[in-house]
């Protein structure tokens, strides 16, 4: 195998590296990064799919927060995880609205009306499990990002570099 195939990879896993550090470093406090990570949280786990994204540059608008942090908590919500997140929020709507019905679709009607008939009986679980988890996850993620954020910035008090050891010369 020729080296050039570690390339992507490698460059790959510099620029996450190098995105945690702008994360790590923001000129904000770790309390209002953590809340910006927590509202990125909650959106991932948000119903309004589509919207994400757009939620995101609103919130970073609307309060002020910082969009690297809230788009780093959005993206709890990605390719890898979306299948269980949605299982999870039609579960946990189902879960408490007494529901026992799992969802089944016909793949013969692909219309819109078709696909909107059969989605709409799911829709009050989905939105009220997205909404619970959104609310879970934001509450649990920012007491999270806040140790993690305070433990990993670089302090401006903290010296950098180690002290000299004293002279043994005099003058």
């Amino acid at each position: 195998m020729s080296d050039m195939s570690h390339q992507p990879s490698a460059r790959g896993h510099r620029s996450f590296r190098a995105l945690l550090r702008q994360v790590l470093h923001l000129q904000e406090s770790p309390q209002r990064t953590a809340l910006a990570f927590a509202l990125g949280v909650f959106i991932a786990f948000s119903p309004a799919y589509g919207l994400h994204t757009v939620m995101v540059v609103l919130c970073t608008w609307l309060f002020g927060l910082n969009f690297l942090a809230l788009f780093t908590g959005a993206l709890v919500n990605n390719p890898w995880t979306i299948i269980p997140i949605l299982g999870a929020t039609y579960w946990t709507g189902a879960l408490l609205l007494g529901r026992t019905d799992a969802p089944n679709f016909d793949w013969q009607d692909l219309s819109f009306s078709g696909i909107y008939e059969q989605v709409l009986p799911y829709a009050a679980p989905f939105m009220l499990g997205g909404l619970v988890l959104s609310v879970l996850g934001a509450l649990l993620s920012y007491p999270a990002a806040y140790l993690f954020f305070q433990k990993h910035r670089s302090s401006p008090t903290r010296p950098t570099t180690e002290p000299l050891p004293p002279s043994d010369q005099v003058g």
